[in-house]
């Protein structure tokens, strides 16, 4: 069984850990600790450059709800085109009303500059957030995303299965699970659900290469400036492996 396994990452050194690791392609990102937003351009022309697999860029303009003003949504447009003049092969991102519907006009607007790029189009995880998950995918399906992101609207994909599984065998778009998955839980995810595109991170992290000279912190005191989070070249392995058992 082949399997899509896609590989968030938000640095470019992860690019040739997760490729090495067996990834067929890579969602690039800034700040995954806040879900993934836009990455900077220079990422995505940088990142087409090194990565021999294909590579989406999440097109999210901030942190929080999904829920844009006309500036964000024109932000987020000038972002597909980055990523297209970049070399990136396709976008990620997706909006919703106050009602927590799927917000036809706006993905409308998003998907036909995408395909004017000929840009592969995911509707990201926006999916779990919404008020009917059966009416959001077919909208999304009917505006012409080739996948969806879930986790089946809950706080994991392995806790999603009900969701996740009605998703695929409504036959409507291409199903991609994502949230928490691993090596202990790939398998039966699949197996369970039918799905064949596998979204994960495969987060660890390496020391800083410079020693400790001051205890001053950029933000967050709870968050160690000395630990460089990368992708797990092996905990994407194991994930491959799992799913060919």
């Amino acid at each position: 069984m082949t399997y899509q396994i896609e590989v968030c990452i938000d640095n470019l050194e992860s690019i040739a850990y997760a490729i090495a690791g067996g990834a067929t392609r890579i969602e690039l990102c800034s700040a995954l600790a806040l879900g993934g937003l836009t990455p900077s351009i220079g990422m995505m022309v940088k990142a087409a450059k090194l990565s021999s697999i294909p590579v989406y860029a999440m097109i999210r303009p901030r942190q929080g709800d999904f829920i844009y003003s006309q500036n964000e949504l024109e932000l987020m447009l000038e972002d597909i085109d980055a990523a297209a003049h970049a070399g990136l092969n396709g976008v990620v991102f997706g909006v919703l009303d106050v009602n927590g519907n799927v917000d036809i006009n706006a993905n409308h607007l998003l998907v036909e500059r995408a395909k004017l790029h000929q840009l592969g189009t995911t509707f990201h995880r926006a999916v779990d957030h919404a008020r009917d998950w059966q009416s959001a995918l077919e909208t999304i399906s009917q505006l012409g995303f080739d996948q969806v992101l879930t986790s089946g609207q809950a706080s994991s994909a392995a806790k999603g299965l009900p969701i996740i599984s009605a998703m695929v065998k409504s036959n409507q778009i291409a199903v991609m699970a994502g949230a928490g998955i691993n090596a202990t839980n790939v398998a039966n995810i699949a197996k369970v659900t039918g799905v064949r595109q596998i979204h994960l991170s495969g987060k660890t992290s390496r020391p800083s290469k410079m020693p400790l000279l001051t205890h001053a912190q950029m933000g967050n005191e709870e968050i160690d400036d000395r630990e460089i989070p990368i992708t797990d070249q092996n905990k994407i392995a194991d994930v491959v492996n799992a799913l060919m058992i």
